[in-house]
């Protein structure tokens, strides 16, 4: 009797669902573990800035020697680390004799357990800027301008570096080769009005987008022609995301960059233009009469 009834369905089943639910607490078990250790991992380990007159950051500032050796340097201008990647920039001087504004920088990411290093970008003129949030959630970027040559017409390009949590290195947005967003340049083809206007924009969800127009005013040869972008994050994959917008979401973005609000404080260009003022200079809109004419009587007469 008591071997059947172990041996039923019923009881197979049971037998079943209670070696299950030890499995399924324990899965929800390190799933709780895992959300509440990630936040506390990443306020024990924030970014910061290597001093190089200080005594506890020579470990790093060693390895970090050691692993450029093999590249083209001149001097290490900056060490940031984070969890187990250092961002890095170096300097290049042409020679002795050139001026400190002829240096040119490349920026690299080194990793800080076996010595690997990718490289991110070169420029000349590095600017840093704010740190950006381009994602709900996300952790904060850090935005950088950086142009191309020196003692030339020079473009100018934005981008934003970050920890790539998934590869173990720092990287930069929206790179083409070396370029990132192009937002100003000096190089206006001969015989055309070239206006830049950009500005990274703040969010009512408190996300940073950035937003470029360029316009080309060619005279008398042809219609001007307007070229106006988007950069941002996919807010679901965090893929970059370049958008050439057109029609009623082009007019809209012009009218954001255009215009202050919104516009984060210092990264900005081209709102005080003739191209914006144009923009945002009020309307003539003719009002509709609404006074009666002045044979109107007030009466009516039904048709026949």
């Amino acid at each position: 009797m008591v071997p059947s009834e172990l041996t039923s369905p019923a009881s197979l089943r049971y037998s079943e669902l209670m070696r299950a639910v030890p499995s399924r607490l324990l899965q929800l078990l390190i799933v709780v573990t895992l959300a509440i250790a990630a936040p506390a991992f990443a306020q024990q380990d924030p970014f910061r800035w290597m001093d190089f007159h200080s005594e506890k950051d020579q470990d790093i500032i060693v390895w970090v020697t050691r692993s450029l050796a093999a590249e083209k340097w001149t001097a290490i201008r900056e060490i940031g680390v984070q969890y187990d990647a250092a961002l890095v920039v170096t300097t290049l001087r042409p020679s002795p004799q050139s001026p400190a504004n002829a240096d040119a920088f490349s920026l690299w990411s080194v990793n800080l357990t076996n010595r690997a290093i990718t490289p991110l970008l070169k420029g000349v003129n590095l600017r840093w800027l704010d740190w950006l949030r381009l994602a709900d959630g996300a952790p904060l970027e850090l935005g950088i301008l950086y142009d191309n040559c020196v003692e030339c017409p020079a473009d100018t390009y934005l981008t934003s570096l970050y920890y790539d949590y998934t590869q173990h290195v720092w990287a930069a947005r929206w790179m083409r080769g070396s370029q990132a967003v192009p937002i100003t340049s000096a190089n206006a083809p001969a015989g055309i009005a070239w206006t830049h206007v950009y500005a990274v924009l703040s969010e009512p969800n408190g996300r940073e987008l950035i937003g470029a127009w360029s316009h080309f005013d060619y005279g008398q040869q042809k219609p001007p022609e307007d070229f106006v972008y988007r950069y941002d994050l996919d807010p679901y994959s965090r893929l970059e995301r370049t958008q050439l917008l057109s029609a009623k979401e082009a007019d809209a973005m012009k009218q954001r960059l255009c215009a202050t609000q919104g516009v984060v404080p210092g990264l900005a260009h081209g709102q005080d233009s003739p191209l914006c003022q144009e923009i945002l200079k009020p309307q003539w809109v003719r009002k509709p009469v609404t006074t009666p004419p002045a044979n109107n009587h007030g009466q009516s007469q039904p048709p026949r």
